[in-house]
């Protein structure tokens, strides 16, 4: 409906439609209630400049069901799918009963773990290859100056950090491990 268009037949309102103001008939979507400190920490995601973006944009679709709009207003306000703002809201929904200290404010909104197989190599592993890379190869007795993924990989097992890893796992888990932030 256009926000000027006024429908004379319609006598259920009598009041024009002010511009951005969408008239939606169905089903109501359940209202979302949140407590200060769970508008506070969604505000704050949404503010915060490290915040990853599909985050900041489920907390934006948590605040705007809080503030009473539909699903169908807060897709088109965000440019987002209904069905995004459906699944967003009955995620938040279904956590609510689950206190903060047990559930982040942020940790209800990441995604839920995926299937696959689980990673083969613990945080511990990684970083035991990680400080053997920062060591210099010569104190390894090899006579290399710069670690090659082969040569890595071979003194990874050596060590016995781990059963077997192959140069490619190996350059991939060392090149994961570099940050590229400024």
């Amino acid at each position: 409906m256009f926000p000027w268009y006024h429908d004379p037949w319609n006598h259920s309102t009598d009041k024009l439609l002010h511009f951005g103001e969408i008239d939606m008939r169905g089903p109501k979507p359940p209202r979302v209630a949140l407590t200060a400190d769970e508008r506070q920490g969604l505000e704050t995601l949404v503010r915060r400049h490290t915040t990853a973006q599909q985050v900041a944009l489920r907390a934006q679709i948590t605040l705007a069901a809080a503030d009473g709009l539909n699903n169908a207003q807060i897709a088109h306000q965000l440019a987002v799918d209904v069905d995004t703002v459906r699944l967003w809201r009955q995620r938040w929904l279904g956590l609510q009963a689950v206190t903060r200290d047990d559930l982040s404010v942020e940790e209800r909104l990441t995604d839920a773990p995926r299937p696959g197989r689980p990673a083969q190599i613990t945080a511990e592993q990684h970083c035991q290859i990680v400080a053997l890379a920062c060591e210099a190869p010569s104190t390894t007795g090899r006579p290399i100056s710069q670690w090659t993924s082969r040569e890595i990989a071979e003194e990874i097992t050596q060590r016995g950090i781990v059963a077997h890893i192959s140069p490619r796992h190996a350059a991939r888990l060392l090149k994961k491990g570099i940050s590229s932030r400024t």
